[in-house]
């Protein structure tokens, strides 16, 4: 299994960004996703994540409004869709997928497969 995450890159303040994540080795539609992502000095942190028992998106509060994700099963890959972008944006993004049936924005060990991680600078 490997998921290969790309997109990252420098971004004004307000601007947007969208992530991909390919995934190869499995079926996405069969598995929760989500992003993480983290801040030099700082803990990995969920971003939001997609449950595949009820196929809702859950949020952490600091992208609600700003964040979304979708998923292309034909393309077997998902995005992280990312506006009115801050400073404190600022972080190696990460996508994880994996087979927990919990409802909720997910732990990082709730997940089994890992992307490489893609770094989104936020900065004038």
């Amino acid at each position: 299994v490997q998921l290969q995450a790309s997109g990252g890159g420098l971004v004004q303040p307000g601007g947007s960004l969208k992530l991909s994540c390919a995934a190869s080795g499995l079926t996405l539609d069969h598995y929760a996703i989500g992003w993480f992502r983290q801040a030099p000095g700082r803990e990995r942190e969920g971003v939001l994540s997609t449950s595949r028992i009820d196929g809702l998106t859950y949020y952490a509060d600091s992208v609600k409004g700003r964040f979304t994700i979708s998923r292309d099963n034909a393309k077997n890959t998902f995005y992280l869709q990312m506006n009115t972008l801050k400073p404190e944006d600022t972080a190696v993004y990460y996508c994880a997928t994996g087979l927990t049936g919990r409802i909720g924005l997910l732990a990082s060990y709730e997940y089994d497969y890992w992307g490489q991680g893609t770094q989104v600078t936020v900065s004038s």
